[in-house]
């Protein structure tokens, strides 16, 4: 089987990370947001995957093929021009996905859940027809965005007309992630799904509250408070009488002691310093630096920079 992830936006909402790598190679959970997407795929019988992307194509081919090479998958890139909705990349990539009669999974690349395409693809078949969505509810149906020449609005009603079309309701979670107050409620949802399925890749060291997960090269101080929903990567540093919450610490960053962090993303190699308090969706680009003894509500903190002064009302710093 094969599958086609939609990739081509600029990740625009999850600024200010995307300004340093693009939205699919973001980690999630410690592992890059397209990754958990297409370990699922190879699980479900997938063997080849298709790419449609717009933005930063060289870089994603350049990280992506090698762990893809790993899983026995083969991955394809359909370059868009301009951007095409959700309908124009698969007319674009219509040659390869049809070259046998077997189904083919399309999906968007900024969705977290639990993934059930093994279910999916029995559920197709059992039915019989055309085609299959899977869906879930959401408290505000408003915020789901629509774009033109969208395969929701130009090819699903006429599908179900025809009683072509068939929908699977999605057990447990399900988030867009694509911008920071949505990742951090989607890694919430992603680690309380991982003690549900007892992971043995949860932390449980000294001071922990909750679900965490740590990767095994990061340093943890003494007297530190982690969790509860706290993911740490790889090559961070937690210095002394640190407390971390609802937070994601991406690689290389670190944390000086005694510093207080609710709701925060903490970007690449970036630094916060002694004393400091974040918290209230807090996002710091690659390369940051966090002087001692400020605080920091809702800021959004631009790749490179450095803060010597607190920012007490949400705001971007550039």
């Amino acid at each position: 089987m094969k599958a086609l992830i939609l990739v081509g936006g600029y990740g625009t909402r999850l600024r200010p990370l995307t300004l340093s790598r693009p939205k699919p190679l973001v980690e999630f959970a410690n592992k890059p947001m397209l990754m958990h997407q297409i370990e699922a795929l190879v699980e479900a019988g997938v063997r080849e995957v298709v790419l449609a992307v717009s933005y930063r194509a060289e870089q994603m081919e350049k990280e992506l093929t090698e762990e893809c090479r790993k899983l026995g998958v083969k991955l394809v890139f359909s370059h868009e021009t301009e951007p095409l909705g959700t309908a124009g990349p698969l007319a674009l990539a219509k040659d390869i996905l049809t070259t046998s009669d077997s189904p083919f999974f399309v999906l968007n690349s900024d969705i977290i859940c639990e993934f059930p395409f093994k279910e999916l693809v029995q559920f197709h078949r059992d039915h019989g027809k055309e085609g299959t969505i899977v869906v879930t509810k959401v408290e505000e149906p408003s915020k789901i965005q629509l774009r033109p020449m969208s395969i929701e609005k130009e090819v699903f009603p006429f599908m179900a007309g025809d009683g072509q079309l068939y929908a699977m309701e999605l057990q447990g979670f399900w988030m867009d992630v694509g911008q920071p107050r949505d990742f951090l409620t989607g890694m919430c949802m992603y680690l309380t799904s991982m003690r549900q399925k007892s992971s043995p890749l949860l932390y449980d060291g000294p001071g922990t509250v909750g679900n965490v997960l740590v990767d095994p090269s990061a340093r943890i101080g003494k007297g530190c408070r982690i969790g509860p929903n706290v993911t740490i990567g790889p090559d961070v540093t937690v210095e002394d009488g640190v407390c971390i919450k609802r937070s994601t610490l991406l690689a290389g960053a670190t944390v000086r002691s005694h510093s207080w962090l609710s709701g925060c993303i903490v970007g690449w190699r970036s630094v916060v310093g002694r004393w400091v308090r974040m918290e209230n969706t807090t996002v710091l680009g690659e390369d940051v630096i966090v002087k001692d003894e400020i605080y920091i509500n809702g800021g959004q903190v631009l790749p490179h920079k450095s803060i010597a002064s607190s920012v007490p009302d949400p705001q971007i710093i550039m």
